[in-house]
This record gives C-alpha cells, sequence and structure tokens, in this order.
C-alpha cells in the first residue's frame, strides 16, 4: 500500500529511499521539489532518472487535497474546505489571513475534536482521527498553490488539538522548520492547547528542542467558569495547567500566549481581569485577547467593545502585556469547523 512521502521528515525519507534501494541523498532533491517547487506530481521531479520517478510512484503518494469550496472575506481572509482524499471522505478546514508582517495561515490537527469546548464550533462535530504529518503539511502546499503566495507564520489553532495528535504534529513542524523543506522559522510557528498537562511538559523536555511559541486557551482564570467553558479543565484544572506553563517558560525560557476569548456577562467584567492579573503575576506571558466568534446554538456572544477596552486597559495597567486580537474573516464564519459542519449537515 502507498503512503504519504510527505509523512516522512528529511531524515525519515533518507531511510525510506535506502529501503528502496536509492540513494539517501536524492531525499534533499525530492524535499526540493515537493516543498519549494511545490510539485504536485513525481514526473515534474526532471532532474530524477526516470526509473526513480517510476519507483516513487510505486510506492509513494503525495498526498494532494482537493479544494472542496473556498470562502473570501471583505478583509481579503480565505477559509478553505479541504477534501483529505481519504477512504472516508473526511474534511478538514484551512484559514489564511494577511497581517502586515506577511501572511498567516491556521491549520487543523485533526478531523474532529475530542476536547469540546462550548465556544468553539468544532464541538458537537464526530471525531475522526488524528491528522498525520503529510496532511498538517498539505494544507499549506495547497494553498500556496492556489494562491501563488508564500505562507510565512503557522498556527496550530484549527480543527483539533495539536498536544493530543503530539508526534504528528512535532513531525510536521520539523518539515515546515527545515531549512529545505518549508523553511519557516521556529519563531514563526505557534502551537495552541487546550491546556493538555502532560504533554506541556513534554514538550519543554524535548532534547530537540524547538523555538515554537506555545499558546495556551485559557479563557477564565478560576476553576468553575473555565470548567464550564472547556471540559478539559476537569482533567487539569487551572492550578496543574499554571505550574505547568511556569516549568514551560523556565525550561525554554519563552513567553507564553494566554489565549482569552471574551464572553458577554461570563467571564469579561473587572473581576475577571484582576484575577488573571493574580494567577499570571511574575510569568513570562502575553495575553491575546479574543472578541468571541458566534457559532451556531452557541451558548457564548461576543463581549462588549467598551468591555474589551476595558479589561485589555486593566491587565496592562498592572503589568500584563494584552492585546486585542483584529477580528478576521467575520463575515465568512472563519471560527474553525463552521464549514465542516454545515458540509456534513448538508451531507
Amino acid at each position: 500500500m502507498k503512503t504519504n512521502i510527505k509523512n516522512y521528515n528529511l531524515d525519515i525519507l533518507k531511510e525510506e529511499l535506502k529501503r528502496i534501494g536509492e540513494k539517501p541523498f536524492r531525499a534533499e532533491q525530492i524535499f526540493k521539489w515537493i516543498y519549494q517547487e511545490k510539485v504536485d506530481s513525481f514526473d515534474k521531479m526532471t532532474n530524477l532518472s526516470l526509473e526513480l520517478r517510476k519507483k516513487l510512484d510505486e510506492n509513494f503518494t503525495l498526498g494532494i487535497f482537493k479544494i472542496v469550496k473556498k470562502l473570501e472575506s471583505i478583509d481579503g481572509t480565505k477559509k478553505y474546505l479541504f477534501d483529505v482524499q481519504d477512504e472516508n471522505g473526511n474534511m478538514i478546514e484551512s484559514v489564511l489571513m494577511q497581517y502586515h508582517h506577511g501572511y498567516t495561515i491556521c491549520v487543523s490537527s485533526q478531523i474532529g475534536c475530542k476536547m469540546g469546548c462550548k465556544f468553539c464550533a468544532s464541538t458537537g462535530i464526530p471525531f475522526e482521527r488524528n491528522l498525520l504529518a503529510g496532511e498538517i503539511v498539505e494544507q499549506i502546499l495547497a494553498i500556496e498553490r492556489d494562491t501563488g503566495i508564500t505562507i510565512s507564520n503557522i498556527v496550530f489553532m484549527g480543527i483539533g488539538e495539536p498536544l493530543d495528535n503530539f508526534d504528528n504534529v512535532m513531525n510536521a513542524i520539523q518539515i515546515i522548520n527545515n531549512p529545505k523543506g518549508l523553511n519557516i522559522g521556529a519563531r514563526h510557528i505557534s502551537i495552541s492547547t487546550s491546556g493538555i498537562v502532560p504533554k506541556i511538559y513534554e514538550l519543554a523536555d524535548r532534547e530537540e528542542k524547538i523555538q515554537c511559541t506555545l499558546s495556551i486557551s485559557l479563557h477564565s482564570s478560576n476553576n468553575k467558569k473555565r470548567s464550564e467553558m472547556m471540559p478539559v479543565n476537569n482533567a487539569y484544572p487551572i492550578e496543574e495547567l499554571i505550574k505547568a506553563c511556569r516549568y514551560f517558560i523556565k525550561k525554554t525560557n519563552k513567553r507564553i500566549s494566554f489565549e482569552y476569548a471574551l464572553a458577554k456577562d461570563n467571564n469579561d467584567n473587572l473581576e475577571d481581569a484582576k484575577e488573571l492579573v493574580k494567577l499570571l503575576d511574575g510569568m513570562l506571558a502575553h495575553v491575546n485577547l479574543i472578541p468571541i466568534n458566534p457559532i451556531e446554538k452557541g451558548k457564548y456572544t461576543k463581549s462588549t467593545n467598551e468591555n474589551i477596552i476595558k479589561f485589555r486597559d486593566y491587565l496592562n495597567e498592572h503589568g500584563i502585556v494584552a492585546t486585542i486580537r483584529r477580528e478576521l474573516g467575520s463575515d465568512i464564519d472563519a471560527a474553525c469547523g463552521q464549514l465542516r459542519r454545515k458540509n456534513l449537515k448538508n451531507k
């Protein structure tokens, strides 16, 4: 059975080539064709012999996605629904956003999600499986092929919990970060987690240190509210999560970004801001305030602009660096999961 050649980082691909009787140095040539030339066929790898191209075609696939739907916002944000071309007809979403510093893509790491966060559009959609490394990387390549642009920043904030698919996400990052691969610097890659505490420790303790940004979906500073919003908090309460975050900062000397989605009459008042200041006291941290995206049958609604600004100002005045995330793609249901949800409903 053929395997997706994009599942292999450079070192593993060299071993795979040896297995089929080829010289390992060919792996770097193949990497260049896949990740720099972005070819969609082995036949287009013209500096490889016909015999090698035939052998590659017999043993591997390039795992090319099909674009099922593409929506474009008035602000330039593009949202993609991809057919991953597996036997079950599964689909995932990716979002392309333009900022002053370049293009950012929000990638999915799973087909569905187990976390059940009450404000997330992925909740209520069946979890199917983890995405393989090649399927994560292909989201970037598919959008670059479609648009002709070069992605400069990657955020693992799409469908799924990245740290619940730890090995495949780490493998994908190796390919994305490799100078012979997509050559995107680790500092331009952000991993967002709902708070899988054991994996935060594992990420901090990796022998092969990665310089990616770690983002924590926090959304509340007390266990009662956070458990209502995020069931994962029942398994890993805030005290354990913050302890793991402090450990990560100590081991890596890297700042953590805390995501905080402000929901009206829930977690957006001054008392919540005071709790957050106390919780993050002394930490190397940044708070990213998110005007919550409305979702179908969602329990939470967006906080008022006045409360969002007051919340930010209070944090800044008390030593916590806080910014408000720019709202992008609100006219095209940019919250990850909504396109897949609608597609499944139509089916």
